[in-house]
């Protein structure tokens, strides 16, 4: 298959710069990052690739390779209403970059998404970073990655219209070789862990799609938004459930409907696990680690009720497998994909034995993916490109 280059030149006419942006997988602290609180995700080896050329005129020419689409906007002109497809994130990105006074440039973009789509990886925070990135460098602005993040987020808040907090644009750009982030996401704060070479991170994807903007992720912000405003009654210094501790959700429990109250304690202690964990990777606790990922399940099974059968029976499979550290569900939830910690000799029979007998309950074929920590966007060098390596997941 030819290069992103090649195919760029081949429709364009001219020579492209070329960008990526991974996905990401979060290992822990799930709901958290729009409660103001904690993560800890790492960038992946599945990347967004953008190819770039300039225009003379000031129209966006954004052309999708998984889509086969085409869609054109003038940025000289009034600015465009969401379409409620793919083309509204590169789109919400250039006109949020233009109104934080970036001059953006019209450009020819073909986009190649590695990502897969509706697994809760993030493919469209990818999207968001690499053209963020790519829009950004060639108007000749150098933007700070943690407010490129923030331009991304609002993009999706306001554009798209889909709720999510920081945490995926955030990993997208700050990604490291080998780490995982534990990210504070109130200060944007970070601080880096390194993921034990004796272990891999192992995704399932059950093939069970969501999609964040229709689903029910705003409603569970929306609830954590109703438990902080009745707490503000008794608790007045909370700005989020981030600031309130199980000790005063306990205290305060009357004042709270049953399912706000469920939601609480799910963020509440889905915050204490990720600062716990953080310290297990950092004293080389791998077994701790896991400890806190199968509580982190559990709690948004029960809890968050965030899971969804094939989720649960993905990770019940998971933890019937020698070498497993620690399974979860991870991402928004509603289907999507477990992350599991899995010895590295063991990664091998854990996948065949895992596909097998989830074939065998629900009569789908998943996709596993074996992973290590990833570098964040980036501009790709010719070398990089030449080997062909978008093409290689």
């Amino acid at each position: 298959m030819p290069s992103i280059v090649d195919r760029f030149r081949a429709r364009f006419g001219s020579e492209p710069t070329v960008y990526r942006a991974p996905g990401r997988v979060n290992l822990i602290g799930e709901h958290t990052d729009y409660n103001e609180g904690f993560v800890m995700p790492a960038a992946i080896g599945f990347y967004c690739w953008v190819a770039l050329g300039l225009r003379s005129d000031r129209k966006l020419q954004i052309v999708s390779e998984d889509f086969s689409e085409t869609v054109e906007v003038n940025l000289a002109g009034p600015a465009p209403g969401p379409s409620r497809g793919w083309s509204d994130y590169p789109i919400g990105v250039a006109l949020e970059l233009q109104r934080a006074g970036v001059p953006v440039r019209g450009a020819n973009l073909l986009i190649h998404g590695q990502v897969p789509i509706g697994a809760g990886l993030s493919s469209s925070a990818s999207i968001e970073a690499a053209t963020a990135l790519a829009l950004s460098e060639q108007a000749g602005k150098s933007i700070d990655r943690s407010k490129l993040a923030l331009l991304c987020q609002k993009a999706e808040n306001e554009y798209v219209g889909a709720r999510v907090g920081i945490m995926d644009q955030f990993i997208s750009l700050h990604g490291h070789q080998d780490q995982a982030l534990v990210l504070d996401c109130r200060s944007l704060d970070f601080s880096l862990v390194v993921i034990p070479e004796h272990v891999k991170l192992v995704i399932c994807n059950t093939m069970v799609k969501h999609d964040v903007a229709t689903s029910g992720y705003n409603e569970r912000r929306a609830e954590s938004e109703r438990a902080v405003k009745l707490l503000l009654k008794v608790l007045p210094g909370i700005r989020a459930l981030r600031d309130v501790t199980a000790v005063q959700l306990e205290q305060h429990r009357g004042l709270l409907p049953e399912v706000i109250y469920k939601r609480a304690l799910h963020v509440i202690l889905e915050n204490a696990r990720v600062l716990d964990s953080a310290e297990a990777l950092r004293a080389g606790d791998v077994r701790r680690f896991g400890q806190r990922m199968a509580e982190s399940h559990v709690s948004l099974r029960d809890l968050y009720q965030v899971s969804a059968p094939e989720l649960d029976l993905m990770v019940d499979l998971a933890n019937q497998q020698p070498g497993v550290y620690g399974a979860r569900m991870t991402g928004g939830g509603f289907g999507g994909a477990t992350i599991n910690v899995v010895e590295a000799n063991a990664v091998d029979a854990f996948q065949e034995n895992v596909s097998r007998e989830y074939r065998a309950k629900t009569g789908i074929a998943t996709q596993i993916y074996i992973c290590t920590p990833a570098e964040g966007a980036a501009q790709v060098t010719a070398a990089e490109v030449a080997t062909g390596a978008e093409q290689h997941q």
